[in-house]
């Protein structure tokens, strides 16, 4: 059975956000989203309040429902056909308006008298790993600010960082669904993989399997070759040149990023065609021992600190090193394991500008039940590397794992 939302779902969201508010001593709350098919990683709490389609600002008074600005009438026909065919919409008709833009704001916190309040925002901070700045427009909220110079805003995105992290039972159903169709993914992925074919032809396997399980499939990363050390999307998704065939020996690694309901999965695809480098085969086993390690260290009362130094550890007695992260926070994002300074080491780094490690974000953060997180362990060891993993929660005796088929080094049959 497909898991939807009830409205005990929604009243328990958004009594989540008036004890936001007591706890911030706020009188409302501004959550800015990004803009809709914004790709992996999309910040999108105005969603968390909406249970509706993606993009809009959200004003949610203490003492009222949330108001929903939306950017176009799209929106608002969407809404109305939702409500046609039956389905739980959140948002009463009143409280949606064309008007994702400063002057809507502003008119909002007026008409329930907040031009003097204090007011807290989410969208002025960073949201790692994809947004290290803050994503709220800088011509949009210095226009706010000039048209209510005696209200107070204050950043609110860490409260609500720590208020969701763990997730509801319904929250956590959802979640296993996606899982499961990002499984399906990849398991489509390594159907197709064989000589001849090209990058185009497995990324194509793995979006049509998503997509005809439901699930928004925004994208993935994907590279393939005989051995390299990079991550990133495929270069013909950027750049204008052919994609990559597959030759006998090369290996594949994709990162599935499967989306239902706005629940995220993360899976990690390695897919060797045929036998692969004897380099790329150890750093794959580096790389299960390190999710090993990491399984090991995920439960109640550890950090995410201790997750992430244990999940390096077998990298560095290895002498190896990771190009991405070893383990992130999912739904929301947040927490994420350092990554990226092994390429200092590279003889070719000497010739760019500058290159800084990524630290650690959100070492501190003590582990609960319910908080879901992307394992993608990945070693670099001289020159060729492997990525395996998938999404795992932490349950109330240790991990959780949602999927099983990318924890491993997967060999193509074709």
């Amino acid at each position: 059975m497909i898991p939807t939302y009830s409205l005990a779902e929604r009243d328990r969201r958004w009594a989540l956000a008036r004890e936001l508010m007591d706890a911030e001593g706020v009188e409302a709350l501004v959550v800015y989203g990004e803009h809709e098919s914004s790709g992996p990683a999309p910040f999108a709490p105005d969603v968390y309040f909406t249970n509706e389609r993606p993009g809009s600002i959200v004003v949610f008074p203490r003492d009222a429902d949330p108001v929903s600005l939306v950017w176009s009438p799209m929106h608002v026909a969407d809404h109305i056909e939702a409500r046609r065919r039956g389905e739980a919409c959140w948002t009463e008709p009143r409280n949606m308006r064309v008007a994702k833009h400063a002057p809507g704001v502003v008119q909002v916190l007026k008409e329930h008298g907040l031009e003097r309040a204090a007011i807290g925002v989410i969208g002025l901070e960073p949201y790692p790993p994809f947004h290290f700045n803050p994503i709220m427009p800088y011509g949009l909220w210095t226009t706010v600010l000039e048209q209510l110079p005696q209200a107070t805003f204050k950043p609110v995105w860490l409260s609500f960082l720590l208020r969701t992290l763990v997730q509801s039972e319904e929250e956590l159903a959802v979640l296993a669904h996606t899982a499961g169709i990002g499984e399906a993914m990849a398991q489509a992925m390594l159907e197709a993989a064989r000589p001849g074919v090209t990058e185009a032809d497995v990324y194509a396997a793995g979006m049509a399997a998503g997509f005809r399980l439901g699930a928004a499939a925004p994208g993935m990363l994907i590279q393939s070759g005989p051995g390299f050390a990079c991550w990133g999307p495929p270069a013909w998704s950027y750049r204008p040149q052919a994609p990559r065939v597959i030759d006998d020996g090369d290996v594949i690694m994709a990162e599935v990023f499967c989306s239902y309901g706005m629940r995220e999965s993360q899976h990690q695809v390695a897919i060797a065609v045929g036998e692969p480098h004897p380099g790329v085969a150890q750093a794959a086993k580096v790389a299960r021992a390190s999710y090993e390690a990491g399984l090991a260290t995920l439960r109640p009362g550890a950090t995410f600190g201790q997750v992430a130094e244990a999940m390096r550890r077998p990298l560095e007695e290895a002498g190896g090193w990771n190009v991405h992260p070893l383990v992130h926070g999912l739904d929301p994002y947040g927490t994420v394991c350092g990554f990226g300074g092994g390429l200092r080491e590279l003889p070719e780094a000497a010739e760019y500008g500058l290159i800084i490690e990524v630290p650690t974000i959100g070492s501190d953060l003590p582990l609960a039940p319910g908080m879901a997180f992307a394992f993608e362990p990945n070693c670099v060891l001289d020159g060729r590397m492997a990525n395996l993993g998938g999404t795992v929660v932490v349950g109330e005796d240790g991990a959780v794992e949602l999927n099983s088929l990318t924890t491993d080094l997967l060999r193509s049959g074709g």
